[in-house]
Parts: C-alpha cells; sequence; structure tokens
C-alpha cells in the first residue's frame, strides 16, 4: 500500500468514514470566468455555499481546463485525455450531431462501476446524443441521468421563460431546431424543458440518488455538469432577483444554492466526511455578452481563446476532516480528475494514453504537482499548426495568438473577433506569476535565463506534439437533423411539434 493510500486509511479511522472507498461529487460550471466568485474577488457575487465550501477546503489558483468549448472542455474531464485524442474537435456538438465521445473512451464513472459505486449524472452533458440514444451517461457508465443532453442555448428560446413570473429568455438562441428536452436516462420527460423548475428537480435527483446510496452502504460518483452560468441566464424563484448582479449573478446564486443543498444533504446522510467534492468550470467567459458572460478577473481575454482567461479556471476541493482548508499555487488540470479518483478508490487506471496526473499529494498532504506543463490547443485544433501555447512552471509560451468573437467587446483588441490568427517566431514568453494578465511578453535579447526557458519549452512541446494521435473528428461527421430529440418522433411538421 502507497504512502498516501496508507495515509487515507488513517484517515479514516480517525474520522470514522462509513468505508475506505470514499465518494465523489464533481460540480462543473459552464462558462465561469476566473473572476466570477466571491471566493475569487468578485465584489457582487453572491456566492456563499462555494465561498464556505473554498474555506474549509483547497482553493487552486493555477488550474486549467483542456479547451476554451464546451464540448471539448468536457471530454477531458471524463476521460483524463485531451479532447484531439478523443476526437472531440473542432467546436461543439449539436442537437444533430452524428458525433459524440467515442464508446471506446473510458470515463470517470466506468472507471468506478467496476470496483463497486454507483454512479449518477445532472445536467448538461453535451457530448453527444446520436441515433437512439448512442452517446447518452447511460451509455457511459452512468446508471442513471437526469438532465439536457446538450447547451440549454441549442434551440429557440425566444418564447421561454427564464425569470418569474413570466420573463422570457433573453436572445433567440439557435432557431431551426427542437426546444430543448429534459431528458431521465434515455427518456425525454419534458420538453422544452423548464427552466424555472429545473434546478429544484436537479436537487430532487441528486437528494435521491446520494440518500439511496448511503443506505445502501454502496460508495458514489454523481456528476453534476450545471448549465448555470451559460447564457441565456436563468433562475427560479429562489433565486431571481435576490443578487446585486442583475441575471447573471442570479443564475450564479442559483448553482450557489443547490451546491448548498447538495452539502446539506451529504451531511444529513452521514457520508460529508467520506466524500471528496470537487469544483470547477469548462472554460473562461463569454465576454461578448458584457455583463451577461461573466469575468475573467485580472486575466486576459475569455472564451473560445488560448489567453488566460479562456482556460484558467477557478477550482475548489472539499473534503471535511481529510483535506486541510488553504490556498494552492500548484499547476493542476481537469485532466488530472480521473487518475485522481482513481487512485481514492482503489480502481485500475484504464489502459490508454493518459494526459492527467494524480493529485492526491496536492489534495492530501499539500505537496508538489506532479503537472509541470499545461498544453493549449484552440477550439478548432489543427495537426499541422499544433499547439497554440504552452506552460511550463511559471512561463507560458505562445505560439500563435488568435482573438475570438465570444471574447470581443473588451477594450482590450487582443481578445476581439478582428484579432487574426498570427504566428511568433520566437514565441511570445510571459511569466505568468508576475505577469498573470499576459501584458508583458519577456525580452530574449540579452537574456540567457529566458533563454534557457524556451529551449526547455521547446523540447517539451516537441516531446507532447510527438505522442499526439489525433482521434478522428467526431464532429466532421455531420449532422442529420433527424436526430434532433422529439418527444412525439411521428409528429410533423418538424421541429416545432416536439412538445410533450
Amino acid at each position: 500500500m502507497d504512502n498516501i493510500r496508507l495515509a487515507y486509511v488513517i484517515i479514516c479511522l480517525l474520522y470514522s468514514c462509513s468505508a475506505l472507498q470514499p465518494n465523489f461529487v464533481l460540480l462543473f460550471a459552464d462558462d465561469l470566468g476566473f473572476g466570477d466568485l466571491g471566493c475569487y474577488g468578485h465584489p457582487s457575487s453572491l456566492t456563499p455555499n462555494l465561498d464556505r465550501l473554498a474555506a474549509g477546503g483547497l482553493r487552486f489558483t493555477d488550474f486549467y481546463c483542456t479547451s476554451a468549448a464546451c464540448s471539448p472542455s468536457r471530454a477531458s474531464l471524463l476521460t483524463g485525455r485531451y479532447q484531439t485524442r478523443s476526437g472531440i474537435y473542432p467546436g461543439v456538438l449539436y442537437p444533430g450531431s452524428r458525433g459524440g465521445l467515442p464508446l471506446n473512451e473510458t470515463t470517470i464513472a466506468e472507471v468506478l462501476k467496476p470496483v463497486g459505486y454507483a454512479t449518477a449524472a445532472m445536467g448538461k452533458w453535451h457530448l453527444g446524443l446520436g441515433a437512439n440514444g448512442t452517446f447518452l451517461p447511460t451509455r457511459q457508465g452512468f446508471d442513471q441521468y437526469l438532465g439536457i443532453p446538450y447547451s440549454h442555448d441549442q434551440g429557440p428560446c425566444h418564447n421561454l421563460t427564464c425569470f418569474p413570473p413570466d420573463v422570457k429568455c433573453f436572445g433567440t438562441c439557435d432557431v431551426g431546431t427542437v426546444t430543448v428536452p429534459l431528458m431521465h436516462n434515455e427518456n425525454i420527460k419534458q420538453q422544452p424543458a423548464d427552466f424555472l423548475n429545473l434546478e429544484g428537480a436537479y436537487r430532487d435527483f441528486a437528494t435521491n440518488f446520494i440518500n439511496t446510496a448511503a443506505k445502501n452502504k454502496q460508495p458514489f460518483f454523481l456528476y453534476y455538469p450545471s448549465h448555470h452560468t451559460h447564457y441565456p441566464q436563468y433562475a427560479g424563484k429562489e433565486a431571481a432577483g435576490r443578487s446585486l448582479r442583475g441575471p447573471f449573478g442570479d443564475a450564479l446564486l442559483e448553482l450557489d444554492s443547490t451546491i448548498g443543498n447538495l452539502m446539506i444533504t451529504l451531511e444529513k446522510a452521514g457520508v460529508i466526511n467520506n466524500t471528496l467534492v470537487l469544483f470547477t468550470s469548462d472554460n473562461g467567459p463569454e465576454l461578448m455578452r458584457m455583463s451577461r458572460g461573466g469575468h475573467s478577473g485580472p486575466l486576459k481575454c475569455g472564451k473560445a481563446t488560448t489567453y488566460e482567461g479562456g482556460m484558467r479556471e477557478p477550482a475548489i476541493a472539499h473534503w471535511a476532516g481529510t483535506i486541510r482548508p488553504g490556498v494552492t499555487h500548484e499547476m493542476a488540470s481537469t485532466l488530472d480528475i480521473l487518475p485522481t479518483i482513481a487512485a481514492l478508490a482503489g480502481a485500475p487506471l484504464p489502459p490508454v494514453m493518459l494526459d492527467g496526473f494524480d493529485m492526491t499529494d496536492v489534495l492530501l498532504s499539500r505537496g508538489n504537482s506532479k503537472r509541470e506543463a499545461m498544453m493549449f490547443y484552440p477550439i478548432y485544433p489543427n495537426k499541422a499548426l499544433g499547439l497554440f501555447a504552452l506552460r511550463l512552471g511559471k512561463y507560458k509560451a505562445h505560439f500563435y495568438t488568435q482573438g475570438a468573437y465570444k471574447s470581443s467587446t473588451t477594450p482590450d483588441q487582443d481578445c476581439s473577433e478582428h484579432a487574426a490568427l498570427k504566428a511568433h517566431d520566437p514565441p511570445l514568453i510571459f511569466d505568468l506569476e508576475a505577469d498573470p494578465s499576459e501584458r508583458y511578453p519577456l525580452p530574449l535579447k540579452e537574456r540567457p535565463d529566458i533563454q534557457t526557458v524556451l529551449e526547455r519549452i521547446m523540447k517539451v512541446k516537441a516531446q507532447f506534439e510527438a505522442s499526439m494521435v489525433f482521434g478522428q473528428s467526431q464532429m466532421e461527421k455531420g449532422r442529420d437533423p433527424n436526430l434532433a430529440p422529439c418527444c412525439n418522433p411521428e409528429c410533423t411538421p418538424k421541429p416545432g411539434c416536439c412538445h410533450c
């Protein structure tokens, strides 16, 4: 038994854990920026439960997702592999997409089920639907699922209610496809989804799942990829109008309230001391939405870019009695969650090339991270161009820079969609400890120390790119409107008749 596992056994004896296998709750926000939470410095966000989670747990300052877009980021989180390996690129999946997360990829749920875990997912899947539900969570290791299988703006929303009593959703979202469905396992429960009561349905689902697993003394894994705070924002009556930050703040408050309810449920079920709760976000804020789009704090740009604001995320790890409260500046990533959970659960790793590292040393003993580097692909990765950026230690090199429509409207012209693709040879190098905003590239002339850093970065880049085998693009399989979910499949005319 290795030292970390032995330490955990001792902790369990001290704190009366119900089993040596811990439970896991994985919380994944949507389009949430580094600067959006109260515990990360936002002056008007109302996030008391997340702030409490951070105060009693470990808050990360250097935590990364792998893509500045939804689907690829989720693929990496669940598989511990860069999205280019699994083929979840370029862009995102749609209601009628033929592709999805390949079934030969191993998710966290599929790692845990063979060692006795109950598994459930609720919320935004966005890893494919496919013919006859081919790519739904229930086909990827989850016993139960309740949620919307893709992004809630991927359907017409202008006549739907987003805030009580009858405030219509802001904007029009996607048109020409079905309204978003709420699915239970592989069946459509409601179409269109009732945004005002959606979070309540998730809370009931989670409470039942946790209580059932605790009653059966079965370890469990609950994955909650939230729709909040993706545009268009929505919130039920308990959160609407209660924040100081308008619709975005209300949506964030509702997410925070759901997390508070989850923590209360864990406590009442008697499993709080044996449950690791992890919170982070899929990518940075959609700045083009302005006050409805989130905030990246001191970081540069946001969603759809490879600048820090697009891919450095708030992250919190909480485990009552096991994780010592504090802040860590160690580098970590969503890629590291699968190997960490596998190590703590005593589960074997999938026999594939993993890009994640076990971070139990960081969590349990505030040790050093095994992660030395982080790779940055654009949302439209290209084999010929390769990496757009690479972070090694405190230094980050940009080989290419490009703005994005979703990060427009800010004063920084580097973020705008009009900032065209630009190659940098030599690359732009930033010291992220001294300059997290990526404003001041370091000079190479008369700086032998930076020349040495560049040589190390180029060596790591070459080694990584040599190991990268691009999987078949699932997005390039195209779309079929007949695959869009419809609760009345025989009705006409589609898509307007798909209501139940």
